[in-house]
């Protein structure tokens, strides 16, 4: 990939006043046309814009193609967006979003985050979007990559978090009932349920209510939703 200051801006999809790459390979035709026509992540976008505020410090699990990074980044006066990616081969990409945008306020990291710190398998397929954590059956696996887990108490504590936003594609049952929530003011949660079902999904929120936070409707679409510890 060009060096994102090299790239002309006829190489660009600008989605929301954001300008993306014309790569290849993560910037397919589905997601071009949601890009240009304003639909790409409308829903979440929303939800992100009523819950983060300014002065806040985000972390994201599940940086993706850096558009939501990008977007609190450069929509809301943040303090800083600490960005989690798994998947190594994004992390140039998302990079190279950040610096066409003008981003200084956000710190890519390639890593998970668990109840350890060590190290995971990653499952990288041809298509981007069903990477994963998980080794499924009558996939394309492109490789096999090893990747970083930290340790999610060490983390916050070091970072200090007022709003988490995750969507790691159906881990989130898992991670979130074991994180220590109590430092955050808000988080922004896409839930997967196709995967971690009523059960996972009642798992999410119970954590949340035991942490003191509540739904918080506003801030809320469909699979996205919002906790806030006050409204």
């Amino acid at each position: 990939m060009k060096d994102a200051q090299t790239i002309d801006a006829k190489e660009f999809i600008t989605t929301n006043g954001m300008k993306f790459p014309k790569d290849g390979h993560f910037m397919t035709g589905r997601i071009r046309g949601a890009m240009t026509d304003g639909g790409y992540e409308a829903k979440e976008t929303k939800c992100l814009l009523r819950v983060v505020r300014e002065d806040d410090v985000v972390v994201e699990l599940g940086a993706g193609m850096g558009y939501t990074s990008t977007l609190l980044a450069t929509k809301r006066k943040i303090k800083h967006i600490h960005a989690f990616e798994a998947n190594p081969t994004l992390i140039p990409y998302l990079k190279a979003v950040h610096a066409a945008n003008g981003v200084e306020n956000a710190t890519v990291t390639n890593a998970v985050l668990g109840s350890r710190k060590g190290s995971v398998d990653f499952y990288v397929r041809r298509n981007f979007l069903a990477s994963s954590l998980t080794p499924i059956e009558g996939t394309n696996v492109s490789s096999v990559e090893k990747i970083e887990m930290l340790n999610t108490k060490t983390v916050f504590k070091s970072l200090k978090p007022t709003v988490l936003v995750c969507d790691i594609e159906g881990a989130e049952a898992d991670l979130i009932p074991n994180m220590d929530l109590t430092g955050l003011r808000a988080a922004v949660i896409e839930l997967h349920p196709q995967w971690i079902g009523p059960e996972g999904v009642n798992k999410v929120f119970r954590a949340f209510m035991d942490a003191g936070f509540a739904y918080y409707a506003r801030g809320s679409t469909s699979k996205v939703v919002s906790f806030r510890r006050a409204w």
